[in-house]
Formats: structure tokens, sequence, C-alpha cells
């Protein structure tokens, strides 16, 4: 029997409540911003990533050090928060959460982007304050006094806001500001101008969290990417909207995270993900939520485009035509690698439109198929066709897994749980032997199809893809025109109403969300032969940004729509990579100009012009608008 290191036990523990801090922080934050705006606030990590830069440019350029940075950068990033909801965020509050969420998402691209142009991605140098240099001994630790300073302010922080929110007139103000604006307002408070307050303080807090991590983690570009999935999975865990349960279960994942990378380090990252899975399964409204649906759908549009029998076969004779002209003027392989990610785009536009659910996981099923494919291609020789059925067949079997999990919340808290179960299976690949970790599964092989086509050839393989594809087009229609598909739009619709008519609403949504799964799944699939590879951006929640995206330009609310959007996207990223990180910028301008110029998108404006035309006075008839 193993020994307990007591040293290094009290080590893991001590640098656990270190994170701990600043996930109480980052939480705290987020908590504040949604229960006042509803809004999922995916700049957050961009805003921490702000405050640590803040700090040491503030050094670099004025020589101001480490105290004047703790009182001026949060102050600063608070301000950028305030310009946030005044010029953005404001113009979408009558708007569902998705859109909100979707807009702080572009704005992190965007911002994320101009930084890694500028500054690159090597981290500045930043050292802490000769005040807290030197180090305490405790017992069984030597503790440097910047890191026993770190958990101690931000548990001041955290204990300073809670009590502001909690126990103060203005606090009271504001609790009731979430639940009905209007009663408030009529007493005479501003309630815009305090939604504005709330979100810059929100967002001072996460520069204040960068302040403290510049001289741990130092600052650079993308030093909050990942860190705020965790923070998501706090808040998850915690009760969406509960102040002190943020507060308290960020400093409980921080030792948790502590304990489990002393005992078994490799599952160190997993820790939060599955106490988040546990949790959800025990008690769905959180540790200290208290509610388990969204205020509104989080998929919820303004318009539903519902296709017809008549528009699935216009678009399938469209999409073959467009094929066939595109075999002869375009690089094979980009357009069997875009129709992939049609695919990809399709499976998300179909839950959305027809379920009303947005997932920012489905790069876990898109991340399984292509690892599938590719370990039982390159590792155990199997034929492609039967590899990219067993891709299909296991990613089906992971989305119903997840979706006995996910479905149990509704809306935005829906999203934020694929988020986090979609970051989990991303570590576990990341871990795993077999995915040969940064390197990926390389050398995938094409073999022949049923052992005649060689899909080595690319016509070959073209030809095969863009069958399957329309076929795939052709499949989803009949679906969504089936009485299945009919029940799926009345409980898309009114999900009440649907369950008091005798249906088992979530039996059709658990049946919808493994179809969209195990379409990922084969995306990601056909993806790994295509490419021939297999590699952890395939997992990375980052793809599954890349499909809403998709599903945003080409028209939310549409079935086929995705299509377009997958076509405009693959191409600006594939035709722009050597602009590098420019890209990031320029899809950060199109996420943000979608949500607050052009939210119909493409295939949706144009359904939407047609149908006002077909209302004009001058029209002899109202002519059905028979595809979308």
């Amino acid at each position: 029997m193993a020994t307990v290191s007591w040293d290094l036990l009290f080590g893991y523990l001590f640098l656990g409540l270190i994170n701990g801090g600043f996930y109480a922080l980052l939480a705290l934050g987020l908590a504040v911003i949604f229960g006042m705006l509803h809004v999922v606030n995916f700049m957050h990590g961009v805003q921490y990533m702000l405050g640590a830069l803040g700090t040491a440019l503030l050094l670099q350029t004025f020589g101001l050090g480490y105290w004047w940075a703790l009182a001026i950068v949060p102050l600063c990033v608070g301000f950028t928060g305030f310009l946030t909801e005044k010029l953005f965020l404001a113009r979408i509050a009558h708007l569902n959460a998705l859109y909100g969420m979707l807009l702080c998402f572009g704005l992190a691209l965007v911002i994320q982007g101009l930084v890694q142009a500028i500054y690159g991605l090597t981290p500045l140098p930043y050292s802490p304050p000769q005040e807290l240099t030197g180090a305490v001994k405790l017992p069984f630790l030597l503790v440097p006094y910047y890191r026993l300073w770190v958990p101690v302010f931000s548990i001041v922080i955290c204990g300073v806001t809670w009590f502001c929110i909690q126990k103060t007139r203005l606090g009271a103000y504001l609790r009731a500001s979430t639940e009905n604006p209007q009663i408030v307002q009529t007493f005479g408070v501003n309630v815009p101008l305090l939604v504005t307050v709330t979100y810059s303080v929100s967002v001072g807090l996460a520069g204040l969290a960068g302040v403290l991590a510049a001289p741990i983690y130092q600052p650079q570009a993308f030093m909050g990417h990942d860190l705020m999935i965790v923070v998501f999975a706090i808040v998850v865990i915690g009760g969406m909207g509960s102040i002190g349960g943020s507060i308290v279960t960020g400093f409980l994942a921080g030792l948790i995270e502590g304990l489990v990378g002393y005992v078994y380090p490799q599952a160190s990252s997993l820790a939060i993900f599955i106490l988040m899975v546990v949790i959800l399964i025990v008690r769905p409204a959180g540790l200290f939520g208290w509610t388990v649906n969204a205020p509104k759908n989080a998929a919820e549009n303004d318009e539903i485009f519902d296709v017809s029998a008549k528009g699935v076969k216009i678009t399938a004779i469209l999409v073959a035509l467009a094929l066939t002209v595109a075999f002869f003027f375009v690089y094979k392989y980009t357009v069997i690698q875009a129709v992939c990610f049609a695919i990809y785009a399709l499976s998300v536009g179909f839950l959305i439109s027809y379920v009303g659910l947005l997932s920012f996981g489905h790069a876990m099923f898109f991340g399984a198929g292509s690892y599938a494919v590719a370990q039982l291609g390159a590792v155990w020789g199997v034929p492609s066709e039967l590899s990219v059925l067993i891709g299909v067949l296991g990613s089906a079997a992971l989305a119903f897994v997840v979706g006995l999990v996910a479905l149990r919340r509704q809306g935005i808290y829906f999203a934020m749980i694929t988020l986090g179960i979609g970051q989990m299976m991303y570590f576990i690949a990341l871990k795993a032997e077999f995915t040969h970790g940064e390197d990926g599964i390389q050398n995938v092989p094409q073999t022949a199809l049923f052992g005649l086509l060689p899909l080595s050839d690319p016509t070959i393989l073209y030809i095969v893809v863009s069958i399957l594809f329309i076929g795939i087009i052709l499949g989803l229609g009949r679906i969504v025109n089936s009485p299945f598909g009919e029940v799926l739009k009345a409980v898309r619709d009114n999900e009440a109403r649907a369950i008091s008519l005798g249906y088992r609403a979530d039996r059709y949504k658990l049946i919808a969300f493994v179809i969209s799964g195990a379409l990922a799944g084969l995306a990601g699939g056909l993806k790994s032969v295509v490419s021939q590879s297999a590699n952890l951006s395939d997992m990375h929640w980052s793809m599954s940004g890349q499909a809403l995206l998709m599903v945003l330009i080409g028209g939310m609310g549409t079935l086929y729509g995705p299509i377009v959007g997958a076509v405009i996207v693959f191409g600006l990223t594939y035709y722009f990579a050597s602009l590098g990180e420019w890209v990031l910028v320029a899809q950060g301008v199109v996420f943000v100009s979608c949500v607050l110029l052009f939210r119909r998108g493409v295939v949706g404006e144009a359904i939407a012009r047609l149908r006002s035309s077909a209302k004009s006075p001058k029209a002899e008839s109202k002519p059905e608008v028979s595809f979308s």
C-alpha cells in the first residue's frame, strides 16, 4: 500500500485552492451576467485574458507595476464591458438568449484574433510584485507569498460582491430587475443603466482575475480559451444564476481538481466535468439552483421555415446540379471536404430548427466518428465503408448517453451542458493513448468500396460522397415530413401542449438528438477518410462553434440553409488560410454581422423575400414556399 506524501498532497490542494480563486471570480461574473441579462457571456475568457495582458502592457508601456494594475486594469476591462453592452448586447436584449451567446462568441473570436495578430502567441513575462516575493513555511508546505495572496484576495472580493448583491438596496433592485424589470422601472429605477453597470462590474471581475493570474500563468492570447469551458461547467454545477453557488462551487472545484491531480494526475482535467454529469443526474438544477428550464427556449427563432416534400426534391436537384458543376471547375478534394462539413452543419441545423435545441458540444460526435474511422482503418485494417458505419453507430450511441443527461435541462442550459460534456470528451481524447495526442492518427487508408471501387481515386470518392450527401438531404426531408417529424414540430412549437395530447416529448427529443449525433459522426467519419487523418481539433469545442456559424449564415430555422452556410464558412477558412490569425477575426466579424444584421441567414432571407412577394397585392394567388 502506497504511503501518503503529505507535502505533495498539500501542494496539489493548495494549487487547487489558487485555481479555485480564479474559478470563483470568473464563475461569479458569469452567474451575475446570466442572472441579469440571461446571456451566456462567451467573452468572459477573453476579458480575463485582457486583464492579464493589460497588466503586462501597463508595466511595459508606462512603467506602472502590479498594485497600479490591480486598481486600473479592472476598471479598463470593465469599461470595455460597458461599450460591449451599449453597442452590441443592448441591441439584441429583446431576442432569446441564443443570440446573445452567439454574439459574445463572435466578439471573442475578433478580440482573440486581433491580440494574436498584434502580440503573437509568445507569453509576455510578468513577475510578482516585490512586496510579495519570498515564501512562508507552513506545515507540510513552503508557500510563496504571492500564491497565498491570490486565494485570500479572491475570497475577500467574492465575499464583498456577494454582500453587495444579497444585503444592499442596490442588490435588491438588481435581483428584482431579473424577475420583473417593468415593475422595478415604475419605482424610478433606471433598469437599462443598472443592467449596463452590472455587466461592466462583472466584466471587471474577469479583468481582476486576469490581473491576479498574470504573474502565475503569463499573459498570452489564448490563456482563457479552454479555461472558460471549465468555468461554464462550474456555473452549471453551482446552479445557473446562483451567486453563492458559483463562489462555493468555484473553490470546491479547484480543491477537487487538486485532489484528483494528486491521486491520478491524468484525470485532473476531467474531474470537474465528471462532477458536472453526476450532479446533473442527481440534481438537474445544480447544487444551489432553483430552476430547471431557461426563461426562453435557447433555440427559439423569430421565424421557422419548415420544408415541404416538394422543397426537399427541389433542394436535392439543386445540390446535385451544383456538385456536377463543381466537379469540372473545383478541386475535387476541396468540394468533398466542404460536403463533409455541410453534413455536419445539417446535423446541428436539424436539431435547432426541428427540435428547438442548441448543442454547443456537437464536436464530440464529429470527433468520435473521425477517431473511430481512423482507428479502425489505420490500426485494425477495417474497410472504409465498414469503419464509417461503425463510427456512425458509435456516435449515435454516444448521443444517446449524452442525451439522457443533457435533455434533463432545456434552452441555454442544455447548450452549456453539451458544451461541458463535449469538453470532457475532448480531454479524454487528449489523454487516450490511441489518439496519439496532438499528433493525431495519420495515414488512414482509403480502401475499395465493397472491394470494387477504389476510394483512393478522387473521382470515385467524389461520386460516392455526393450520392451519400444527396441521400442524406432526401432522408432528412422524409423524416421532417413524416408523422414523427410532425410531432417534433409540435414539441418545438409548444411542448406543454404536445405533452397534454399524450406525446412523450422527451422520447421524441432524444430520438432526434441521436439522429443528429449520428449525422455528425457520419460527417466526422467521412472527413477522416477524405483527409486520411483524425486529430484533436475534430473534437474541440471550437469545432462546435464552426457548425453554429454555418447554421447562422445559412439560415437558422431552415433545414437546408446550413448547406449554404457550410460552403461559405469552409470557403472563407480554406481560401484565406494564408492570412493566419486574421481568419479568426474574419469569422468573428461574420458571426457578429449575422447576429446583428442578418439573423435570417442567406436561405432564410431568400425565403422571407419570396413569402413577402407572394403576399403582395399584385399576386393573383398565394403560392406555397416549398423549399428551405
